[in-house]
């Protein structure tokens, strides 16, 4: 099921009754998912929009990774203070402080071991921090996102907080690696079990001890569960006909993947030229250093990763016979087609190289045959450390015997990806077959030349002009 519109309701309904949710025989074909064991997984990270749904949701969950030996982290987005808006007794901050220490106990309950971390944003603005949720979550599985489960509000759940977290959880799945669950909350109280996304659903079943913890965790939620105090606007969030969603013997979770990251598309709309790649002396003189580090004259066929807005196209087009431009931004296709074009145009040389510029995701979308040039500059922080690995692994495939790769990253820090420039080469290293014949290292980037060739030495070079002299 997909929502083409968000459902209205609101919590003090009575929503849908558990039994009707019960009595679906659709629950005799939902498949068990397995709790990943150690030999799998290492973590587990739970986000929750608000000090409770990691409990009412995921706590048997929580409970069985812990007794698996996982680690396990629960992210708190906000602290829930706008749970009660009219209370006469209890104002934000005093609530989303008992909020958080009522989660803070819940998870001691659940997994003895658990660590709690905190970003403390406004309760009910969650869609206008999306970028920083996903950069936090990004921080906190870093590397070891093929070893992490993460597990957060499902991205159509109805709750605007609940569906930013699920989107910026499959950003943050997307970039690292990490395996995605998504849990319902609010669905279970506003949606018709007719139309629920049963094709969807996965439950995870919960032994009896483990039933048992999640429900006296459940109960450490004191301000949801239970009014505030005897007056009008302190009653509770969470009536018994809600809570009897999450008296099953299983959890539910959704096994939908990473979401698409689009944060590099939205950044060349919002700027002609997101890196001044046109005009800043930094980027005009790295590419000279790249240009200049390229063991031949002259290519065959070219192959650029992530092209932008076409400025080291330009450039690479003079050295090449055929140039193949891939980036993941439409945006950034368009500006590189045009610029391209306006360079052809104003080139006064006849060696014409034949460009296409392509939009696509490396290393899937592979553009086919042999390359004996592939540059990759400013954008191996930008792929998953697994995709990386692939990406090195399908040029080494591509590329002809005598065929270079040239990498070129900034060396400072990168917010938001699990991977910083020097980690890049580190990686390509480990994965390519190819030795590296030529390294420039300064303060600003790194640049590698990977090749079999001997055509950087000076032996070799005096050697080719004399056979063809």
């Amino acid at each position: 099921m997909v929502r083409t519109h968000a459902p209205s309701f609101t919590h003090s309904e009575t929503g849908t009754h558990e039994e009707r949710w019960r009595a679906r025989n659709e629950w005799g074909q939902v498949p068990s998912l397995a709790v990943p064991g150690h030999s799998s997984a290492d973590r587990l990270v739970v986000v929750a929009a608000h000090p409770d749904d990691e409990t009412l949701a995921a706590g048997g969950l929580i409970a069985v990774a812990a007794q698996a030996g996982l680690d396990v982290v629960v992210v708190l987005l906000t602290d829930g203070g706008a749970s009660h808006p009219d209370s006469p007794t209890t104002g934000p901050q005093e609530l989303g402080g008992r909020r958080v220490e009522e989660s803070r106990r819940a998870l001691e309950r659940l997994a003895p071991a658990g660590t709690l971390e905190r970003l403390g944003l406004p309760d009910g603005s969650v869609a206008a921090h999306e970028d920083a949720v996903v950069t936090a979550l990004v921080d906190i599985i870093a590397e070891q996102g093929n070893r992490t489960v993460l597990v957060a509000p499902w991205r159509d759940d109805g709750h605007a907080d609940h569906d930013a977290a699920g989107r910026a959880a499959g950003t943050a799945a997307h970039r690292t690696d990490a395996t995605l669950w998504e849990y319902p909350v609010w669905l279970w109280h506003w949606c018709d079990p007719l139309q629920a996304p049963w094709a969807d659903f996965h439950a995870v079943l919960l032994p009896d001890d483990v039933q048992e913890a999640k429900s006296a965790a459940v109960a450490l939620h004191r301000t949801q569960v239970a009014p505030l105090s005897d007056a009008t606007g302190d009653e509770a969030v969470l009536h018994e006909g809600m809570l009897a969603h999450f008296r099953r013997p299983f959890e539910v979770f959704l096994r939908l993947g990473a979401g698409r990251d689009d944060s590099l598309e939205r950044l060349h709309d919002a700027a002609d030229d997101p890196w001044q790649v046109r005009t800043s002396w930094y980027e005009q003189r790295k590419r000279l250093v790249t240009l200049a580090a390229l063991p031949h004259s002259r290519y065959a066929r070219a192959l650029e990763v992530g092209g932008s807005v076409g400025a080291l196209a330009s450039e690479l087009s003079r050295r090449c016979d055929e140039l193949v431009v891939v980036d993941e931004s439409a945006t950034a296709v368009s500006a590189a087609r045009s610029s391209l074009a306006a360079a052809d145009d104003a080139s006064d040389t006849d060696a014409a190289c034949a460009v296409s510029v392509l939009r696509g995701s490396l290393p899937e979308d592979w553009p086919g045959g042999r390359f004996d040039l592939v540059v990759v500059s400013e954008v191996g922080y930008f792929l998953s450390p697994n995709r990386l690995r692939r990406l090195a692994a399908r040029v080494d495939e591509s590329l002809s015997h005598d065929g270079a790769v040239v990498l070129c990253h900034w060396r400072h820090p990168v917010r938001g990806w699990p991977l910083e420039g020097a980690r890049v080469h580190e990686i390509w290293r480990e994965e390519s077959e190819l030795p590296v014949v030529a390294t420039h290292l300064e303060d600003d980037f790194r640049l590698d030349v990977f090749s079999r060739t001997k055509a950087h030495t000076a032996a070799h070079t005096a050697a080719t002009t004399a056979a063809t002299s």
